[in-house]
């Protein structure tokens, strides 16, 4: 079974300093149709004027990830985050991972005063609760993922992350860059669901036509599939259990 999931379709919220996409139900925004997806339980789409920003609020039992696609993020919690201080600035290649856990209080703002930031925050449930708050946050080198995929974030349980975030979930995340033409294999479980999110520019999936904010998901789905960059592109794809 394939979903679909237009960008054009999600939901959408403006607060004169935020512009925010929805692709699963989120504060104002409820639709019974798309509550998440698996684990996956949002994927918003934020673009946050220069000075704006998230003041203080808390969070608990949720793996909370941000991509900045443009710009840059800054973040703040009241957590040590083992000598970070709880403060950091995300920029693009970068990922940043919380795990809010037994309860973290934090804030978010445009790091500019000049330009906004584009970003995505990404939840994902946990499968313990009330652990310990944590957090993470690493570059990732653009060119490892030229024209094949690379692991952004793996289970905590899988041993050495290699490079990758380790989050408390058995979910994978793992992201490509295309060129025009350029195509690379998506292998399926089908005992697994896979969230394929188009981040930036165009793509295919086996000839289907995807723009960015738009995005499929496949469950009980086998075999391999061919995506194909039309024009550059940035695609996220979530490997999750069933």
């Amino acid at each position: 079974m394939i979903l679909e999931r237009p960008a054009a379709a999600r939901g959408e919220v403006s607060a004169g300093w935020l512009h925010s996409r929805h692709t699963f139900s989120f504060g104002q925004y409820y639709d019974p149709r798309w509550m998440g997806f698996g684990p996956l339980r949002v994927i918003n789409e934020d673009i946050v004027a220069a000075g704006g920003g998230f003041p203080p609020h808390r969070h608990a039992n949720m793996e909370i990830l941000s991509i900045v696609l443009e710009g840059a993020l800054a973040h703040r919690d009241d957590a040590s985050n083992e000598g970070r201080g709880g403060e950091g600035v995300l920029n693009p290649g970068e990922v940043q991972w919380m795990s809010a856990g037994h309860g973290i209080e934090h804030s978010e703002f445009n790091a500019s005063k000049d330009a906004p930031v584009h970003f995505l925050q990404i939840w994902i449930q946990p499968d313990r609760l009330n652990a310990q708050p944590a957090y993470a946050q690493r570059a990732f080198d653009p060119a490892a993922r030229a024209g094949r995929w690379a692991t952004l974030v793996q289970p905590d349980t899988a041993g050495d992350a290699g490079g990758a975030l380790a989050i408390r979930q058995d979910a994978w995340l793992r992201a490509v860059r295309l060129s025009e033409g350029q195509a690379v294999d998506v292998v399926l479980d089908p005992a697994r669901r896979y969230w394929l999110h188009v981040a930036t520019g165009d793509a295919a999936l086996d000839g289907h036509a995807l723009s960015a904010g738009d995005a499929l998901g496949l469950v009980e789905e086998g075999g391999t599939r061919r995506l194909e960059g039309r024009g550059t592109a940035e695609v996220l794809l979530f490997d999750l259990p069933a």
